[in-house]
């Protein structure tokens, strides 16, 4: 995987990040005018918060555009002006992304901002357009490859065909791996010259901070899953890996953080997590808007996904020193060091899963903290916010340089 912006032999463009000279304390960025565009005001918050208050800080305007959930007014709190968008992540109806289409389209025309940062499928597609007909120069952050690659129905054939036009005349596309970036070029979604690998959307090691390990009681082992309750992340294998391993270990516990019922062709039902809770195989918590206290309390974090651009819940596990199960998929295994950070096993199989989470559950203590101190030295190595500001500001630097030269 590569690690920064400047190791990136495709990018066409990043040679010329090497010209606009890094010296944070005479950046300024007074009169540039930022967008981000989202799925979520959420997501925005707690993956790029970091990114946000860096440019305001740097004397950016920030435009938010998203749909309205509960971190809107915490984003308007820092200083950045809000605009709700209407989108659907689940909806495949025409009239609705139509709809999303021309409010981006009239956004974009009415802010004119000086460049678009776009996540997630829709607003990369939706907006990649709009700001091709408004003339906003955009960057398309491709987060992870999702149901449109996993799968091939109907729906996903025409979500790719749908990138490969959008993408034709965006500034650039940014992947959180090299297999999502390696896949768009083999796919012909996207020139290879305007690829780039981002090291995650970065973490702080500042914010997600290790605690004092404390004794199991009754000899308790306790994995924690975070994530959208998605069959895709692996849920029904972790589910199933439950029930094979309270037959020989019946005092390890399995617990389930994330949102049910999420708009996601994926969705796994709150009804099914209760059942499965019933059934004594799990524990639904729910969801959380801080995660350190659960981390905190579990001995291993696990991912059975089938895709990843970089999870965020392993590397905020990884800096809280906790030892990771995770597939052996793309995004996970950019994140695990296979027996030195954590474990990786095959996607989609239930039973390899519930073999390597029992080989963690009857490690020795020490093991597992030389695997946490591990993780935490490779996340602030690869994965640290202050290297993804870092690129983020090049990227805003060069772009202020075409557009007045």
């Amino acid at each position: 995987m590569l690690n920064s912006i400047d190791e990136h032999p495709a990018h066409a463009v990043s040679k010329r990040f090497e010209e606009v000279a890094h010296q944070p304390g005479k950046l300024h960025l007074d009169g540039i005018h930022i967008a981000f565009v989202g799925n979520s005001s959420w997501s925005i918050q707690q993956y790029r918060g970091g990114v946000v208050r860096a440019l305001l800080a740097h004397g950016a305007k920030v435009s938010i555009i998203a749909p309205v959930d509960r971190s809107s007014e915490a984003l308007q709190a820092l200083g950045c002006e809000f605009h709700p968008l209407t989108l659907s992540a689940r909806s495949a109806n025409p009239l609705a992304d139509w709809k999303c289409f021309s409010q981006l389209t009239r956004l974009y025309r009415q802010l004119k901002p000086d460049c678009a940062f776009q996540y997630t499928i829709k607003p990369n597609i939706y907006g990649s357009l709009a700001a091709r007909l408004s003339g906003v120069p955009c960057i398309a952050v491709t987060t992870g490859l999702g149901f449109v690659f996993i799968n091939n129905n109907f729906v996903a054939r025409i979500g790719r065909a749908l990138y490969r036009l959008a993408l034709r005349s965006v500034h650039q596309v940014w992947f959180l791996n090299e297999d999502d970036r390696r896949e768009f070029v083999k796919r012909s979604l996207v020139s290879e010259q305007r690829t780039f690998v981002l090291p995650s959307e970065g973490i702080d090691l500042e914010h997600y901070t290790p605690g004092e390990r404390q004794p199991r009681e009754n000899n308790t082992f306790r994995f924690l899953l975070i994530a959208r309750m998605l069959w895709d992340k692996g849920v029904g294998e972790y589910v199933e890996a439950a029930r094979r391993i309270r037959a020989v270990y019946p005092t390890a516990r399995f617990q389930l953080l994330g949102p049910a019922d999420v708009e996601n062709p994926s969705a796994i039902s709150r009804t099914q997590l209760l059942a499965w809770q019933d059934e004594g195989l799990i524990e639904y918590l729910g969801t959380a808007t801080d995660v350190r206290g659960a981390i905190a309390q579990a001995d291993c974090i696990v991912l059975p996904s089938y895709r990843e651009g970089v999870p965020r819940t392993l590397l905020e596990a990884a800096s809280m020193e906790k030892p990771i199960v995770a597939t052996d998929v793309p995004g996970c295994r950019d994140v695990v060091r296979d027996r030195v950070t954590g474990r990786l096993c095959r996607p989609r199989s239930a039973e390899d899963l519930s073999q390597t989470m029992l080989e963690l559950c009857q490690s020795e203590e020490e093991t597992l903290r030389q695997m946490g101190k591990a993780g935490r030295l490779d996340v602030d190595a690869r994965f640290s916010e202050g290297r993804v500001i870092d690129i983020y500001m090049k990227a805003i630097a060069l772009i202020r340089r075409r557009k007045s030269a």
